[in-house]
């Protein structure tokens, strides 16, 4: 648990350090929002691509060995970004951003059911939003590593550090020069701002994949059906599981809301009639909105000890819509209280998602997780269509697309998860 909760670290802390690298790319390329959005189209859109392979590896290699290949992907992906910074070739970034996202889609699918199932099923939507809090502890500091230099700890750690590593100079660029060879020196000069942080993360992952490749895991067997009275004999098929489908649906869109918000977030504090911010400034807001994050899986986790899943999803749900809803209505301090303030409600959605798409499955738990983590695609797609419509309404009138998404979140968490009738099952998840 220990040694996959460190994934759950790296790959948060990597997946967030993209939010305080697109506005410093926006600053080197002269992107506007749309442009920008690609960073996150080329990421996330590689879970969809790489979802089902994911799946079939860890049915040929299992999941352990299937964490080692994630690991050694992400580090090939971080150091990728060496030669395109050297290059200041904005589509070599977004090749290498399609690398470090299969690496992380195969980290993904093989150790979110890993957790689910390594304990008992009762309390499993506890154990991985545990779990991924430490992911957003990796979200909060990403983002002040980026300015001078755990998945929600990784979450709440990559802001901060972004701030640092490639948002720390950012100030300092707003005149561009003028003439072709001009250019070209001047993005040569300003993206070697980006190094050092995906160099960092290459030698990280590489450890983290050694440390995984030589433990001991204990063997866990997902592969015979454990459901009471199984299916006489007859063939399986997810499609026969409404509340996997529904939980893929669930994914795309919390997770499209998420790195919407998340993605802009810092170019949204700088605007005049919000906060007025510096980049730098707004990078390590990033982190507290990540903090957020990871406080309320703590305290989910606990909660969960105690409550029905699916209830404090559906409350999760509301307060994330209320809450950007009144941003998107605000101004000044409190557009940016509201916001940030989010992140708190966005904490449990993706694992208690997660867990109760996967409940019940045996056999197929594999093929779900893979299918769930296609779902992430969502983080591709939604931050376009934001993006599109923030250059053309401005960023603060885009807030009505994650807005709308949470509203699925809660038609989850109140009918989408159940169970229905038809479906073999156990009595581990009646609620």
């Amino acid at each position: 648990m220990a040694m996959v909760t460190t994934l759950f670290f790296a790959w948060g802390f990597c997946t967030v350090l993209n939010d305080t690298l697109i506005p410093r790319l926006q600053v080197i390329f002269g992107l506007n929002y749309t442009q920008a959005s690609f960073v996150q189209l080329s990421f996330f859109g590689s879970y969809f691509l790489f979802g089902p392979p994911s799946s079939k590896l860890v049915d040929w290699i299992g999941y352990q060995r299937t964490m080692v290949v994630g690991a050694m992907a992400v580090g090939l992906g971080a150091l990728l970004v060496m030669p395109a910074a050297a290059m200041a070739s904005y589509p070599f970034i977004l090749a290498a951003e399609i690398v470090l996202g299969a690496g992380v889609t195969a980290l993904q699918v093989s150790a979110n059911p890993y957790v689910a199932i390594l304990g008992p099923p009762s309390s499993s939507s506890s154990r991985l939003n545990l779990t991924q809090a430490f992911n957003t502890l990796g979200d909060t500091a990403a983002p002040y590593f980026g300015t001078q230099a755990f998945n929600t700890l990784g979450d709440t750690a990559a802001p901060y550090f972004g701030s640092i590593l490639i948002l720390g100079s950012a100030a300092g660029t707003v005149a561009r020069p003028m003439g072709e060879a001009a250019v070209a020196a001047y993005r040569v000069q300003q993206a070697a701002s980006i190094k050092l942080p995906y160099l960092l993360i290459a030698g990280v992952m590489v450890v983290i994949a050694l440390a995984i490749a030589f433990a001991r895991f204990p063997h866990l067997e997902v592969t015979r059906d454990f459901r009471t009275g199984g299916l006489g004999g007859k063939q399986d098929s997810i499609w026969n599981h409404p509340h996997l489908y529904l939980g893929a649906v669930a994914i795309f869109i919390y997770v499209g809301a998420e790195v919407s918000v998340a993605s802009y977030l810092v170019k949204y504090l700088a605007e005049p009639e919000i906060g007025g911010f510096p980049l730098k400034t707004g990078a390590k807001l990033l982190s507290l909105f990540w903090l957020l994050t990871a406080l309320g899986r703590f305290a989910g986790s606990a909660a969960m000890q105690r409550l029905a899943p699916n209830r404090l999803l559906a409350w999760a749900g509301v307060g994330a819509a209320v809450f950007v809803l009144a941003s998107f209505l605000g101004h000044g301090l409190f557009a940016v209280v509201t916001i940030i303030l989010v992140g708190l409600f966005n904490s449990i959605m993706f694992p208690t998602i997660f867990t109760l798409a996967v409940a019940e499955l045996g056999p197929l738990t594999g093929r779900a997780s893979g299918i769930l983590i296609q779902g992430i695609v969502g983080g591709a797609a939604v931050p376009v269509l934001m993006g599109w419509l923030a250059d053309r309404y401005g960023i603060h009138h885009s807030l009505f697309v994650p807005f709308l998404c949470y509203g699925f979140v809660i038609f989850y968490g109140l009918r989408g998860y159940r169970i229905s009738p038809g479906e073999p099952q156990s009595e581990i998840h009646a609620v």
